[in-house]
């Protein structure tokens, strides 16, 4: 009678392991279309930013370059 709750380990360790395996297969789904794992919680406002300070790092690494040569 002590030991009735292992009966319901079993069916919580299936739904368990499913959400792991969802969650992992997720990520490696996003990392292997875009290179990069996802940020957690970022809108169009985080993606606006990373466009931008891509824009500038780019800008900032031709003109580096243009003032050596």
């Amino acid at each position: 009678m002590n030991f009735i709750f292992l009966e319901a380990m079993l069916p919580l360790g299936i739904i368990a392991g499913a959400l792991c395996v969802m969650g992992a297969s997720q990520h490696f789904i996003h990392k292997a279309a875009y290179g990069r794992p996802k940020h957690v919680r970022s809108d169009k406002w985080d993606v606006a930013m990373d466009r931008r300070d891509r824009s500038l790092m780019e800008a900032a690494a031709s003109m580096k370059q243009s003032m050596a040569n």
